[in-house]
């Protein structure tokens, strides 16, 4: 699968981008954070899967139709930032205080997975980001490109699944030292709706190159 593929070099080029804090990571530590390790491993894992959907999509060549149509990368562009902005400002209105850290509060598993999936696989600039970057780590001409993308893709998911549950789980733990300061505690919905809408913000004022 990874003949053709330079992989020393892109692993190294693979940890140089994924250490880069992004909105990923943002949102990772954002969850661990505000609901606890559980929250942030659940929401590593979906944005992960993310990837893996953006791998997919790159390999079959489908990711090619954002970068040269207009009305399909501002559409999906525009559904990721809704979604952002609305997972802030439900948190904004929600009553009572986060569960910061709290690991005895009922978690919604699929919820938290679901939302870091969609979070990832609604940002354009991500399938924009693989169809420019894996190719450029295959040397030669293979038969068929199709599987060193998965290959590629594959590695990248791993390397960002090890790196995000790391966050996720050290964020729970700064959680737990905010749940026992309840005047910290008091405003984390507001600090946690906003990163979420400022992401939202962000993708949507996101223009292609």
């Amino acid at each position: 699968m990874l003949g053709n593929v330079n992989v020393l070099l892109f692993c190294l080029a693979a940890w140089a981008l994924i250490l880069t804090p992004g909105p990923d990571m943002i949102y990772v530590i954002t969850r661990g954070i505000g609901q606890g390790r559980s929250a942030g491993l659940l929401s590593a894992a979906g944005v992960t899967s993310g990837i893996l959907v953006h791998t997919l999509l790159a390999a079959l060549g489908i990711a090619v139709v954002l970068q040269t149509s207009e009305l399909a990368f501002m559409l999906v562009k525009y559904l990721g930032a809704f979604y952002l902005i609305y997972l802030g400002v439900k948190t904004i209105l929600a009553r009572g205080q986060l569960a910061l850290g709290q690991t005895n509060a009922p978690i919604r598993k699929q919820a938290l997975y679901s939302q870091g999936l969609l979070s990832n696989v609604f940002n354009p600039k991500v399938a924009l980001f693989f169809w420019a970057f894996l190719p450029q780590f295959i040397v030669g001409e293979p038969s068929s490109i199709t599987l060193p993308l998965i290959g590629l893709g594959l590695i990248f998911a791993l390397f960002t699944f090890t790196f995000l549950s790391l966050v996720g789980y050290f964020s729970g733990h700064i959680g737990v030292w905010l749940n026992e300061r309840p005047g910290i505690n008091a405003n984390m919905r507001w600090i946690t709706g906003s990163v979420m809408i400022g992401l939202g913000v962000r993708l949507a004022l996101t223009k292609r190159v």
